[in-house]
């Protein structure tokens, strides 16, 4: 699996795949200045180093998609059907804006929505994993501070249709990641002295990568008009803001108010470890014994013979 990517390419047969490594060099020689995307991966390495992560996700194993021959075709970070995937350990992801052309048309903005999707892949490359085999075949059982048992049964349920706060570790861990990556790309944005672009799309895409959108912008998003994949773009940015960033951001303050930085700092240790225990001692100080298991288990999880413990025991 880890030796042919193939297979999460061929989802997309309209672009053209390169290793982000050569991306950069090929930006590089036709004059594009890559300074901001590689000073935030340099910043992005300390702070992930304090969280336990030992090492980057390598530039080879992420696959950057452009040059498309699908007419109108519009990339970026809320693409579908890309992303990190554990399996193959191979990140795929397209170039921010028209990708029917090699070099991005907006240069600072695609440099600014890789770094962010890179910062962000960088940590589920990092998460904790466990597998066994079933059939022949690797079975995930533990991702992060998630656990699944090989009948499929997960940890954590799915929140309810239309909930404003969020109970899925999943959404919990994917808020974090983007939290982070984002934080890490506003920095860079303003150390490089970025600003938002004037047009309405740029202005919501910009906000976006720096974890800067509003309520109104989101509700922009669901009514901008453009071509058909930008409109479809701006309705993905929407959702995954009203669908991940936000019900995070709501859990730390419900959880952790006044202390969001300190919760988020414990929640990314201990995904990257795969230990909850200093998270849950943590919590547990302020809100009583078994937050953890009281929060997110759910009463479908039961502890079949030889299954490995969720946290906070199982």
């Amino acid at each position: 699996m880890r030796a042919d990517a193939s297979p999460l390419t061929e989802k997309h047969p309209a672009q053209v795949f390169r290793p982000l490594s050569e991306m950069l060099s090929g930006w590089e020689a036709d004059g594009i200045d890559t300074a901001s995307f590689r000073a935030g991966v340099e910043t992005a390495s300390r702070r992930y180093a304090a969280y336990g992560l030992a090492h980057m996700l390598p530039l080879d194993r992420v696959l950057v998609g452009c040059e498309s021959s699908r007419v109108g075709a519009f990339g970026g970070f809320h693409h579908p059907d890309q992303g990190y995937r554990h399996l193959q350990m191979v990140a795929v992801i397209t170039m921010y804006g028209p990708m029917e052309r090699r070099n991005p048309e907006r240069p600072a903005l695609a440099l600014l929505d890789l770094l962010r999707a890179y910062a962000h892949d960088c940590l589920h490359y990092g998460s904790r994993r466990r597998y066994v085999e079933v059939a022949g075949r690797p079975v995930r059982t533990q991702y992060g501070i998630n656990f699944r048992r090989t009948g499929g049964q997960s940890y954590s349920a799915t929140d309810q249709r239309g909930s404003h706060h969020t109970r899925n570790l999943g959404i919990v861990m994917e808020g974090a990641c983007d939290a982070e990556a984002r934080s890490i790309s506003r920095q860079t944005a303003a150390r490089f002295g970025f600003t938002e672009p004037l047009d309405s799309l740029g202005t919501l895409t910009y906000r976006d990568m720096t974890g800067t959108l509003t309520k109104g912008d989101t509700e922009r998003a669901a009514g901008l008009s453009g071509s058909d994949e930008q409109t479809r773009y701006a309705a993905a940015l929407g959702g995954y803001e009203t669908g991940v960033n936000r019900p995070y951001a709501r859990f730390l303050e419900e959880f952790a108010p006044g202390e969001e930085d300190a919760c988020h700092t414990r929640l990314l240790g201990a995904i990257i470890s795969g230990d909850v225990g200093t998270l849950g001692a943590w919590l547990d100080d302020r809100h009583g014994p078994g937050t953890v298991s009281g929060l997110f288990r759910t009463s479908r999880y039961f502890e079949p013979s030889g299954a490995v413990p969720g946290p906070g025991g199982g």
